[in-house]
This record gives structure tokens, C-alpha cells and sequence, in this order.
């Protein structure tokens, strides 16, 4: 291959890639990464927002092994930069990669081919039919990820597909909470209705595998100050109780001198 074809993003073909995807000849670093548009309204942003927030909380609270993009587009060939054909998912889990490396955007040649192992998406009316059949078919026939979500407003919808053995989404069944389980992440997803950056909404949530809420960090603050205030409570009321008998021993010794001496 020549310098110039080598550079050259209309003269790479398809039969350049290696098999997984990954470009023999990198695209130039200045990749478009916004296309300017915001989310659907702010319970799209802020569910994003929520689910990643506890999730890097149950994770010790930093991204070490891991990536979890936000509204940012994946690259994963020539011909999807030359046609502009793809915007990024809402959100996307990558795991066993290095989380704390500045990106603006997920180019698979630039991560050892690795594409995401989970993605949400948000629907809404204006992308629900491509969410659910573009991407869809991208995602399982394309990626080859193994997961994939997608949440209508208010979670009045919860979908989610597994890739089976045989490389195809299969449809994943809720439990009796309305609630998806993701083997990839390890929890739970599903409704929860609560007050986030000052909202009230349904919003989507984490559970552990036990049921249980994966906290907020604040949260979490607020359940550590709650205990403290009730250990806090339970040391007084025990200070109280034992002062009350201590002064009833006092007043019963006080009646046996005054009988001694009578």
C-alpha cells in the first residue's frame, strides 16, 4: 500500500480491516465528537447521568478498568466516516479497558478493537423507530454487543436483548419488579421513582443482585448520616436510661440510710 493510499479514507476498502474491524491505516485524529444536538429533554440526560453515577459508585467511585461513554459517537470504519453514517449511542459500557484515558470519542483502532459491551438508549418519539431497528441490527449484526437496553420516558417501557450463541438478540424477560437483569454489568435494571437534581421522575436504576438499590454517592452520604444520627440517638436514650436508674438506686439507698437510722 502506498503513502497516499495509505492516508487516503476513499481508497481504503472494506478488505483493509483486519477481521474484527480494526483500521490497517488510522483516520486523522480531528473526528467531528458532537453533532450538536442535546438529548430528548432532561430525564434523557439525567438518566444517563444516574446510571453512571452509580454505577462508578459501586465501583469504588473511579473509572480504573472501564469506560462508560455518554452521548459520544463510536467510530468503526472508513466508510460509516466518509457517509457520516452513525451517531454515538446515549450510553455505552466498555469493560477491561483503561477508564482513566481522555477521550472524545470511541474509536475502535485506538482500542484494540474493542467495541462496547453494553448500550442504553433512550427512546423517544423522534428516535424510537431507529433505535429499535438501525442501531438495533448495528449493535447485534455490526458490534457484536452483548447487551442492549433501551428505555422509553418515564421507564413506561424497559426492552432489552441478549446476544445468544448463535450471533443474533434475543429478548430478555423482565422479572416480577419490572426490572431486566445485564450480566454484562452485574446488576439490575429498572424503575425506580425518586427525586434526582432536583426532579421528581421514574427514573432508570441499578438494583444489586439481591434487590436492593445501588446508592448514589449521596445517597449513600444521607444512609451514613442517618445511621450515625440513630447510633447517636441510641447512645443518649441509653445515657438517659441509665442516669434514670442510677438516680432510682441513689433514692432507694437514700430510704435504706433513712431507715438504718430511724
Amino acid at each position: 500500500m502506498s503513502a497516499s493510499t495509505a492516508t487516503d479514507p476513499a481508497a481504503l476498502s472494506e478488505e483493509t480491516r483486519l477481521p474484527w474491524g480494526v483500521l490497517l491505516s488510522p483516520p486523522p485524529g480531528d473526528l467531528p465528537y458532537d453533532d450538536g444536538e442535546r438529548m430528548e429533554s432532561p430525564w434523557h440526560a439525567q438518566s444517563a447521568m444516574i446510571l453512571k453515577a452509580a454505577y462508578v459508585a459501586a465501583h469504588g467511585g473511579v473509572m480504573t478498568d472501564y469506560y462508560i461513554g455518554i452521548n459520544m459517537f463510536v467510530y468503526y470504519s472508513w466508510k460509516q466516516i466518509r457517509n457520516n453514517e452513525y451517531r454515538g449511542p446515549d450510553m455505552y459500557f466498555v469493560k477491561g479497558v483503561d477508564g482513566a484515558k481522555p477521550r472524545l470519542y470511541w474509536a475502535i483502532w485506538d482500542e484494540d478493537g474493542k467495541y462496547p459491551d453494553v448500550i442504553i438508549e433512550l427512546l423517544s418519539p423522534s428516535t424510537e423507530r431507529v433505535d429499535l431497528g438501525v442501531k438495533k441490527d448495528l449493535y447485534e449484526q455490526r458490534f457484536r454487543t452483548p447487551e442492549y437496553f433501551c428505555i422509553a420516558l418515564e421507564v413506561e417501557r424497559l426492552l432489552g436483548w441478549r446476544l445468544g450463541p448463535d450471533m443474533r438478540y434475543h429478548p430478555l424477560t423482565p422479572n416480577e419488579h419490572g426490572r431486566l437483569w445485564s450480566e454484562q454489568l452485574g446488576f439490575w435494571i429498572g424503575p425506580w421513582r425518586g427525586v434526582y437534581m432536583g426532579e421528581e421522575h421514574t427514573w432508570p436504576r441499578l438494583f444489586h443482585p439481591d434487590g436492593t438499590l445501588v446508592l448514589l454517592p449521596e445517597e449513600a452520604e444521607r444512609q451514613r448520616a442517618e445511621a450515625e444520627r440513630q447510633r447517636a440517638e441510641a447512645e443518649r436514650q441509653r445515657a438517659e436510661e441509665l442516669a434514670a436508674r442510677v438516680a432510682a438506686l441513689e433514692a432507694e439507698l437514700a430510704r435504706l440510710r433513712e431507715r438504718s437510722d430511724q
